[in-house]
């Protein structure tokens, strides 16, 4: 009679194709990060073998998952906006409403920068892959995210009650977008902002 073979010792592992999961996971967050990096980096920053090197993988690896430079710059664009909106309400949860708010602030500030960097990157030929993304839906999903954050001050009396938190948005979004500015001035300008807020 034949014996019935055992499974070798070195058979794989049914854990081995989660474990390819999560490196391959892994990686796109490496280079999603250091692309968000290279964008917020300013001008000629953008370089997809320096975006590789940053994130600690081959230039195939990026390739794999980003297979065009606008699929990069529009993934690592999308992921800055989607870290902006769940910091909301991380940061509302940890500190009292005008700080949650004055630290939100200083994040979009941040995402002004990446925004910039995502036109250069795209440089002209290319600007028809940033005009896909949805303005005006991103600046209302950003308004629900700090809505909270405004009712709460409202409450605790730290911000005006009348206050629309689209008018925040729109307020933030037209001291920082028309022009760069340096630290100094990004911090002055949002100061600017917040003094707006504060009740009468």
């Amino acid at each position: 009679m034949n014996e019935v073979r055992q499974p070798s010792e070195t058979s794989v592992s049914p854990s081995t194709p989660r474990r390819r999961r999560s490196d391959a996971e892994r990686n796109r967050r490496a280079l999603l990060d250091a692309a968000r990096a290279a964008l917020a980096g300013g001008e000629g920053s953008f370089s997809l073998e320096a975006i590789a090197r940053e994130a600690g993988v081959g230039i195939g690896t990026l390739y794999r998952n980003f297979p065009t430079r606008e699929a990069l710059v529009s993934a690592a664009y999308e992921a800055q906006v989607e870290d902006l909106l769940a910091q909301a309400g991380h940061l509302l949860h940890t500190q009292p409403p005008r700080e949650a708010l004055r630290a939100w602030l200083s994040q979009f500030a941040q995402f002004v920068t990446t925004k910039r960097g995502m036109l250069d990157a795209l440089r002209l030929g290319m600007l028809e892959s940033a005009q896909q993304h949805d303005v005006a839906g991103i600046r209302e999903r950003m308004a629900e995210a700090i809505a909270p954050i405004l009712q709460a001050g409202a409450r605790e009396g730290s911000l005006r009650a009348e206050v629309m938190a689209d008018d925040v948005v729109l307020l933030a979004a037209g001291a920082l977008m028309p022009m760069q500015v340096d630290a100094a001035q990004t911090e002055r300008l949002l100061r600017m902002v917040l003094d707006s807020l504060r009740p009468a």
